[in-house]
């Protein structure tokens, strides 16, 4: 066996061990659309509250009328809930072009990393908009995402990491301009997203 040929079989188990260890069947295309999903949606919301007439631009007053937030909260919801479908169903297509099940060791890890920190900023946001505290629920969701992805990155894709670590830098400055927390949301669920879906694409699809 000549060194050519170790090579090649040291690069194949490294390749079986990644992809049992890593779950390698998320879509690069899904991250575009949730992007959109979430450009959709904090449009959405700002013509809610602003109307079309409104200029964008620094806000130093916040949505008081708890029937307007919750709207926006069901606007939240269902950009969560079209973005989990398209993230689910487009890793089960992947998965199934390779012949693999998405369900295994490495998404059950990832699962998990990431449940943990993405259910405390969730209840951590529903308490601050019972509260009132409306002005940190952009800073909050993005850091707490932030770190949910940074969480998982290490089963998955290395540039889930950097894209966890931008959503958090996001959510620090929206914590320091509270009046552009609709656009740092849209930046880091929207923009972030459809950047990190197209190199996702271009580097392993």
């Amino acid at each position: 066996m000549n060194q050519n040929d170790v090579l090649k079989e040291i690069g194949q188990i490294r390749s079986l061990m990644e992809r049992s260890s890593k779950f390698l069947s998320i879509s690069g295309l899904s991250g575009v659309l949730i992007g959109l999903y979430a450009l959709l949606g904090a449009f959405a919301g700002y013509y809610m509250v602003y109307g079309f007439n409104s200029q964008f631009g620094y806000r130093d007053y916040y949505v008081t009328n708890s029937f307007v937030v919750y709207k926006l909260a069901g606007i939240a919801a269902c950009v969560l809930v079209a973005s989990l479908l398209t993230g689910l169903w487009m890793a089960r297509r992947k998965a199934g072009r390779a012949g693999q099940s998405i369900w295994n060791a490495a998404s059950k890890s990832l699962l998990y990393a990431v449940g943990i920190p993405l259910l405390t900023g969730g209840l951590l946001s529903c308490i601050l908009m019972l509260r009132g505290d409306y002005s940190m629920i952009a800073s909050s969701l993005l850091v707490f995402y932030g770190l949910a992805l940074c969480a998982g990155s290490t089963f998955t894709f290395k540039e889930i990491r950097w894209l966890g670590i931008l959503e958090i830098l996001l959510g620090l400055l929206a914590l320091c301009f509270p009046g552009y927390g609709l656009w740092f949301w849209a930046m880091g669920f929207g923009v972030l997203h459809i950047v990190y879906g197209i190199i996702v694409h271009k580097r392993y699809e």
